[in-house]
């Protein structure tokens, strides 16, 4: 179906997702996240290799690969395709053919076949406004089964609107100064200024309207938010 309205959201993704410079350095400044937590929460609700996994936001793959090394099936999906090329090629060297990626985002991703068993993001549903998050989310819902689990790590606020200053203060004094070892404040002010981080108090309701129950619910920083949710 044609949908003249949709947004384009490689262009809502930012710029930097689409420029190999930044793109070779993403995972050094991520901090090589450890992608053991994520796969030990998933697999305490699905048996790995019977499962297909959908990893929304894949970026360079680290997480989608070590996922496919326990998962029977793995779709990493990224819109960025300087992103899908180093997931392409890092897959491939891992001669992982249980590994598949696709160029596509939240709204765009065309899911054939039954309803998975799990699907995961990581720091990539805040590159939509909330009316598109709650399609996104009700699109991911939709293509899990029945006790499917949706593991979701984001930017989320958890504070009220008159705490902003102070709790963005806080956040913003522990940036990093050296740009390719972490973020810095003008990485942070950016991402205040420019993308689509949603107050906890509004996320949670659009989660339960998409049908998924929240099991689990962390915060650090009253920025940084992880849900383990599974699917009614």
């Amino acid at each position: 179906m044609v949908r003249p309205w949709l947004i384009d959201e490689l262009a809502y993704s930012g710029p930097e997702h689409r420029d190999p410079a930044f793109v070779a350095g993403y995972d050094h400044k991520q901090g090589k996240p450890d992608p053991s937590e994520d796969l030990a929460v998933l697999q305490a609700h699905v048996r790995g290799r019977t499962s297909t996994l959908i990893d929304m936001g894949a970026g360079t793959g680290r997480f989608a690969i070590a996922a496919a090394r326990d998962f029977g099936r793995v779709v990493a999906i990224d819109v960025s395709p300087v992103m899908m090329s180093v997931l392409r090629k890092r897959a491939a060297e891992a001669g992982l053919s249980n590994l598949h990626g696709v160029q596509a985002g939240f709204l765009s991703y065309d899911h054939s076949g039954p309803p998975v068993d799990a699907v995961y993001s990581r720091n990539a549903l805040h590159h939509l406004p909330d009316f598109w998050k709650a399609v996104a989310l009700d699109r991911i819902g939709r293509m899990l089964k029945p006790n499917g689990v949706l593991r979701l790590h984001d930017l989320i606020y958890d504070f009220q609107p008159s705490q902003a200053d102070d709790v963005l203060s806080r956040w913003l004094d522990g940036a990093v100064d050296d740009p390719t070892k972490g973020y810095t404040r003008e990485d942070f002010s950016t991402h205040i200024r420019t993308e689509h981080s949603t107050f906890r108090w509004l996320l949670e309701p659009m989660l339960a309207a998409a049908g998924l129950e929240i099991v689990t619910a962390d915060f650090r920083q009253s920025v940084y938010g992880a849900y383990t949710c599974v699917k009614g």
